[in-house]
């Protein structure tokens, strides 16, 4: 370990920040900088984090970001950097001493890609080396070529926002779309092999890489199809004899408009992805159609742009987007990704506008920082109708003395956000699970006891309230914060096995219902309707958690912790799919009769009558809750219950 931090700190003696120094001098400047290590998917830097200085990547590749005020985790990429390269020339005015007139700063977040290491290079050692003279030549050069791309960059998305009209899709990265990691082969691959290859993972094309693991080809099925089955045999060709060579390929980095302009001009169905020749995966035509949303933009000005007195109007917004993207037949799951985006913004906006009030009324500024998480179908990720509100309120832990100001802060937010979200159509939660009631808000600490005690006190009242509580997902304020609590949710529930084997009996008194036979038999049995979200969606949610919770996983929607679990080996790829399957089904049951339900103008129902379902929808059904019942199995094993 010590050769390679030695190795590291030899690499950056050469850097032109230290270049020219005497021997005792760069031994003396390194002192005082710091080598980190981060991880894949690892924070460099947060958002808020308070700039002391530069860092210098030694190894790996780290992504600037910027929030894009949708999920936590959907961000704009605005550049990547690899080893040799700065980060933190946005805070050298700070360090030049110039004033700042924003009264908010728009600070970016920077994300490990890969495996890194990181010099932190503190403003000490900039100050004493700011007298040489090519210190500084460097400096403004690399200032200048960083404005140079800033400004490139802004001018092509305003003129294609212009083109396109501005619409959340239109800015997102193909590495955000692309479906990863690719399935290669090599030239020299017999045909044979690479169909079976093409069948075994479920793709419609292959990526052929050269000696040097670069792109040099692509084949999809209708190649197999015009260049083999149709000669009526393969003999001995290999996957070069009948390739597409040199197969027109997309950035990593490039905008989602970049690919469509790609696919439109060339004509083909399948974009690799690449970084430097190396393919990292694939984006086909039907991944962008899918991302492609209408209205969005004049819904997110309608959010924005809302004040108090007419919140209430953007619920009417976000249903005009709904119905449409309900006529497209857009899946499910998408629609509830538009949607969800659209509520979350829609809270965070009711949060900003309670700390303005709070302001304006005398009660000042937050006095700690605070975080605001979302339960029940808004933290799933799948609320596409206003519905009762579920949330909570974390603080940072205070000292004795600050105790009383500080709760009676949050106390009051608590109940001005509650009365935000209820102007803008969330009804009161009839189980007060809101951040105006006490049980619902506290410092680290508090919540760390509340939790402690549901573990001791496995009450079945306990397990609901626990249920509800693990679908927790973050909305606004403080990112470190909230993975403080995070972390704290982990071991707690590390601590509370007694917790999870109770809720886990429970789920063995709440059997998914077996539809093994011919659905049309289900009436012969006169059981003719079944509670989509109780019998269906709610096993499913619990198993996921209750699995989660087993594997250190404690917040996400549906989706992410099945891709998390398969992540843990706890799925197989083919039961994670499965699982995904039967979450759209019966998510897309429920969402569309609901949906008929209010357009009808009838009362809200999660029952649905097998009557009002086609032939199609009904053997989708029966298989969707034969997987589910797997998963409930699944899960009472993993806690020893037959």
């Amino acid at each position: 370990m010590m050769s390679k931090q030695n190795n590291y700190l030899e690499k950056a003696k050469n850097h032109p920040l230290f270049s020219g120094t005497s021997a005792a001098e760069l031994e003396g400047l390194l002192e005082q900088c710091e080598l980190n290590s981060y991880s894949r998917g690892d924070k460099i830097l947060y958002a808020k984090s308070v700039r002391e200085g530069l860092l210098l990547m030694m190894e790996g590749i780290a992504e600037v970001c910027v929030d894009t005020g949708q999920e936590p985790t959907d961000q704009e990429v605005l550049e990547v950097l690899e080893a040799g390269e700065i980060i933190g020339f946005s805070s050298l005015a700070d360090f030049l001493g110039e004033a700042n007139p924003h009264e908010v700063n728009y600070t970016v977040e920077v994300n490990a890609a890969e495996n890194s290491v990181c010099l932190h290079i503190p403003y000490t050692v900039l100050e004493a080396r700011w007298s040489d003279e090519g210190v500084r030549d460097y400096m403004m050069r690399q200032v200048a070529v960083r404005l140079r791309e800033v400004y490139a960059s802004l001018a092509e998305q305003v003129r294609l926002a212009r083109q396109w009209g501005e619409s959340d899709p239109f800015i997102r990265r193909v590495q955000d779309l692309m479906n990863q990691p690719p399935v290669t082969v090599t030239a020299s691959t017999p045909v044979q092999d690479a169909a079976r290859y093409m069948v075994e993972a479920g793709v419609s094309s292959l990526l052929i890489t050269d000696r040097n693991d670069q792109l040099c080809g692509i084949i999809t099925e209708k190649d197999i199809v015009s260049r083999v089955v149709s000669a009526g045999d393969s003999g001995h060709l290999t996957a070069e004899d009948i390739m597409t060579p040199e197969p027109v390929d997309v950035s990593r980095s490039a905008y989602y408009y970049e690919a469509l302009s790609k696919f439109l001009t060339n004509g083909v169905k399948h974009l690799p992805v690449t970084d430097k020749g190396k393919p990292l995966g694939m984006v086909t035509l039907s991944d962008l159609l899918r991302k492609k949303s209408r209205g969005t933009f004049d819904v997110l000005q309608k959010i924005e742009h809302s004040t108090a007195e007419n919140l209430h109007e953007v619920k009417h917004a976000i249903y005009g987007v709904l119905d449409k993207l309900i006529e497209d037949d857009i899946p499910t799951l998408h629609v509830m990704e538009v949607i969800t985006n659209l509520y979350d913004r829609l809270v965070r906006h009711c949060a900003d506008l309670t700390v303005e009030k709070m302001a304006e009324q005398g009660y000042g500024k937050p006095p700690v920082s605070f975080v605001f998480f979302v339960m029940g179908s808004g933290g799933r990720g799948e609320q596409f109708m206003l519905s009762d509100q579920d949330h909570f309120l974390v603080y940072e832990d205070i000292h004795h003395e600050q105790a009383k100001d500080v709760e009676a802060y949050f106390s009051t937010f608590g109940i001005f956000i509650t009365k935000m979200m209820e102007a803008a159509g969330y009804k009161r939660c009839q189980g007060d699970m809101m951040a105006s009631s006490g049980k619902w808000r506290g410092t680290i600490t508090r919540w760390e006891e509340r939790l402690r005690t549901w573990g001791l006190r496995a009450t079945n009242e306990n397990i609901l309230l626990g249920h509800n509580f693990l679908s927790f997902r973050y909305l606004y304020g403080d990112e470190e914060l909230e993975g403080k609590f995070t972390q704290m949710v982990k071991e707690q529930l590390n601590k509370s096995r007694i917790f999870l084997y109770r809720a886990a009996e429970q789920e063995k008194q709440s059997p998914v219902p077996t539809l093994d036979h011919p659905i049309r038999a289900l009436f012969r049995m006169k059981r003719d309707k079944i509670d989509i979200k109780k019998q269906a969606l709610f096993p499913l949610y619990h198993g996921l958690q209750l699995l989660g919770a087993r594997h250190g996983i404690v917040e996400g929607t549906p989706k992410e912790r099945i891709s998390l679990l398969e992540a843990e080996n706890v799925f197989t790829r083919e039961f994670a799919d499965d699982l995904l399957f039967a979450y759209e089904v019966v998510l897309s049951i429920r969402v569309s009769q609901s949906w008929s339900r209010y357009k009808r103008g009838e009362e809200n129902s999660s029952v649905v009558h097998f009557v009002h379902m086609k032939s199609r929808e009904k053997e989708e059904l029966m298989h969707a809750l034969k997987t589910i019942r797997s998963l409930q199995n699944k899960t009472l094993a993993a806690f020893g219950i037959m």
